[in-house]
């Protein structure tokens, strides 16, 4: 199993992507398929499609981090975000950061904070697209490196809290 981090962006329309890739026979399809067969109330699992009837190979999962709370945001995270993440799926497969073997029988399962107050269908698209673009490639190169956690341990810090102030 591969596990990756991403977020990009600043204010509501930023985007913070985790994702489990693997094949579908281990842990990543199992919890696929636990999260589809049990959704719970505001927060709905359900497979990335690039259009309607077209889902992203290989199969992935939009679980949502922020209960849905009102239209703009339920738009938000069905519109955008998750073509966002789809694209961003096939694009790593497309581009080789995710290996053939992945089209057919491996899962990607993302966890997507779509913020309550997102009001830019564009910077939510691009944001989660370029989010789950490097949380791939961060899974899939095992990154980060013992040494950048060691690093950044210094001084842990965040968009919401930094603690050298």
């Amino acid at each position: 199993m591969h596990i990756g981090e991403s977020f990009v962006g600043s204010g509501p329309n930023a985007a913070h992507i985790n994702v489990l890739i693997g094949p579908r026979s281990g842990p990543v399809g199992q919890s696929l398929a636990n999260s589809l067969a049990a959704p719970r109330l505001g927060y709905i699992p359900f497979m990335a499609c690039l259009q309607p009837n077209v889902p992203v190979k290989p199969a992935t999962l939009f679980v949502a981090k922020a209960d849905l709370r009102g239209e703009t945001h339920e738009t938000m995270t069905w519109g955008p975000a998750q073509a966002g993440v789809a694209k961003g799926v096939q694009d790593c497969l497309l581009d080789g950061s995710l290996p053939p073997e992945a089209e057919n029988d491996w899962a990607v399962v993302a966890a997507v904070w779509v913020n309550w107050s997102a009001d830019n269908a564009s910077q939510v698209f691009a944001n989660n697209l370029q989010a789950t673009r490097e949380a791939i490639q961060r899974a899939m190169a095992n990154l980060p490196t013992l040494q950048q956690a060691a690093a950044a341990s210094a001084r842990p810090a965040n968009p919401f809290f930094d603690s050298a102030a």
